[in-house]
């Protein structure tokens, strides 16, 4: 189903091209200011220039080609010229109804599917083994697994990877720290052949205390990290009693990531790791001296990446450290290798702390200049800004540590529940600003606790997600408990609450024995219903144009207004008390589309909308 703006457009079209103006004048945008039209096209503007002619004559002569054509009334029902050369639009309301119509009915709701199919890699966990997720893991998973999940509704095959750190110096400082506490393990033992234990030697609360303590023990001696460069490198060797520690902690981490992402509903279809690129760098380090991209500098092998253009300069990628142990460029270069093989992606999306955004320049221009990924191969980053408290600092917990992922979804959660249990308070705010329902007030109170639990876990999801993914993802942002968890306002939660309200109504309506059966929506009546219909409209131009920009933020803007459309237009209208039940038949099937947009789009999102708040 094509976007409404490409239908209007193409008649613009058509009376530009006959009037002996190019169609590319003809562009057809949304108006910026709804006070005068809905639509405007201002290509006059620039043919202007073109073909030496006032502004307003040659808009003039393209809205006398609309006027009086059947087909152009079936579309617009107000069509003017305006100084000093705008047109301006309005839609004829059985156009605007007609094609709500065919969302209703539509895969989808009319959505197109650009993708066909083509295969997208997208890397956003990043997480390291060994260590709990934190905070700063969140913004990573969460836009990720949007911008997935966007893809895949738009008909790519998406491939979402969580490309662990699991191959550098932390698991020479895990090794370390444990022959010294440990120092019996039969993985210590020189001489050592036989079978190693299935159990590993730790837990993953031991594993969790082993990494930190090693981390702050090298950066006070010397010589302990020196032996943990040198376990590394026996490990990246293949060194047999190593990288049996190595599985057993891959084991335990494995576990409690899953878990973690888990509660985030996040997914990824591959848990690979940096030691999947393993295989790749002896052939890679090869490839790149052979074609002479790489060169050797103070010991170490690099490749330069500066282009005549740039506006800064830029340092050359090292792919190998002057005691031979590999980097994150490699293994990234390592992993782009495997992907080539194994999936042949036509787009590569990687999302990462936009600090590292140097990181990203060196691979891709090395990925480019060594032919392992075409150069029309898209290669995007997004760099995302930091999550913050109040104080505009790094968000930390009381203590001013940092915070564990699974205890801000639980403090969150905890909010929610605890605004759940007052929930009479809540919905009489709620409904002061928009009528709700009678049924629906005081709903939260006849919760089970179990059910309340269950609900806040959503809304909770909700409020995290949405209060990160509404902001743009390279602008830092603060994480203030109390607005996100709110039930008003541009949150994750109004957004679930509008929802429920729709099925509420839709409930009472057919217990009501309200049948809008095969029904259609009709023409607007009012300001309010015509706005809530033309938001409607958008829906595809979002979707489509959020993916392609990757701004998850975009659909968060639209939601909202949808959202505020339909509460205007259920304030101003009272559906169930309608006496015209055609009429009525026709609200219900809007507010119904109304709910399968929300809901669309929050999905892309990452969470969903409970029964009932």
């Amino acid at each position: 189903m094509k976007r409404i703006l490409g239908l209007i457009s193409a008649r613009m079209e058509e009376a530009f091209l006959s009037c002996g103006y190019e169609a590319r004048y003809a562009k057809v945008v949304v108006s910026n200011r709804p006070d005068l039209c809905e639509y405007q096209c201002n290509g006059a503007m620039a043919a202007a220039k073109a073909y030496r002619k006032k502004p307003i004559d040659i808009a003039n002569e393209v809205v006398e080609a609309l006027s009086g054509k059947a087909e152009t009334e079936n579309i617009f029902s107000e069509i003017n010229s305006v100084m000093p050369g705008f047109i301006n639009l309005r839609l004829a309301g059985g156009f605007l109804a007609d094609y709500l119509n065919g969302m209703r009915k539509e895969e989808k709701l009319g959505l197109e599917e650009p993708g066909h199919g083509e295969t997208v890699i997208v890397d956003y966990g990043g997480a390291n083994v060994a260590k709990p997720l934190h905070v700063g893991h969140l913004r990573s998973a969460v836009i990720g697994e949007s911008i997935r999940r966007m893809g895949a509704y738009l008909g790519y095959h998406m491939i979402g990877d969580v490309h662990l750190g699991d191959w550098g110096l932390q698991m020479g400082l895990i090794i370390e720290e444990l022959r010294e506490r440990k120092p019996e393990l039969i993985y210590f033992q020189e001489g050592y052949e036989g079978e190693y234990p299935k159990e590993a030697p730790f837990t993953i609360g031991e594993l969790e205390d082993i990494y930190p303590s090693a981390s702050a023990k090298s950066k006070a001696d010397e010589e302990f990290k020196e032996r943990a460069q040198q376990a590394t490198l026996k490990l990246q060797g293949g060194y047999v009693p190593y990288v049996a520690i190595w599985k057993h902690i891959m084991a335990v981490s494995l576990a409690d990531l899953k878990k973690n992402y888990g509660n985030l509903d996040v997914h990824f279809d591959l848990w690979k790791g940096e030691s999947d690129a393993g295989p790749y760098i002896p052939w890679l380090l090869k490839d790149l001296k052979e074609k002479g991209l790489a060169r050797e500098s103070q010991g170490a092998l690099v490749v330069d990446i500066a282009e005549e253009g740039d506006s800064k300069e830029l340092p050359p990628c090292i792919v190998q450290k002057s005691d031979g142990a590999a980097l994150y460029a490699t293994t990234d270069l390592g992993t782009m290798l495997e992907r080539e093989k194994l999936y042949a992606p036509k787009r590569y999306i990687y999302i990462a702390d936009k600090r590292q955004e140097l990181h990203y320049t060196q691979i891709f221009r090395v990925a480019k200049k060594a032919g392992y990924v075409q150069d029309q191969t898209p290669m995007d980053y997004i760099g995302f800004g930091t999550m913050n408290g109040k104080d505009g600092k790094p968000f930390k917990t009381r203590d001013g540590g940092v915070m564990r992922l699974e205890q801000l979804i639980a403090d969150i959660e905890e909010a929610v529940y605890c605004r759940i249990q007052e929930n009479r308070e809540v919905v009489e705010a709620v409904e002061e600003e928009n009528p709700a329902p009678a049924d629906l007030a005081g709903s939260g109170i006849e919760m089970t606790r179990e059910e309340a639990r269950k609900t806040a876990k959503m809304i909770g999801l909700a409020a995290l997600k949405y209060g990160d993914l509404s902001n743009q993802a390279a602008k830092d942002y603060v994480f203030d408990m109390e607005r996100f968890t709110s039930f008003t306002g541009n949150t994750g939660p109004y957004i679930l609450y509008t929802i429920v309200r729709i099925r509420s109504i839709l409930k009472n309506y057919h217990e009501a024995g309200g049948n809008a059966g095969s029904a259609g929506i009709l023409p607007d009546t009012g300001a309010a219903e015509r706005e809530l219909m033309l938001e409607l409209t958008r829906y595809n131009e979002v979707m489509e144009e959020a993916f392609a920009e990757l701004a998850p933020h975009k659909i968060c803007q639209y939601v909202y207004g949808l959202a505020n459309a339909f509460n205007g237009f259920y304030r101003d209208n009272k559906i169930l008390a309608q006496k015209d039940t055609r009429r009525q038949a026709s609200w219900i099937q809007l507010i119904a589309l109304v709910r399968d947009v929300l809901s669309a789009g929050i999905k892309v999102l990452g969470f969903e909308a409970p029964e009932r708040m």
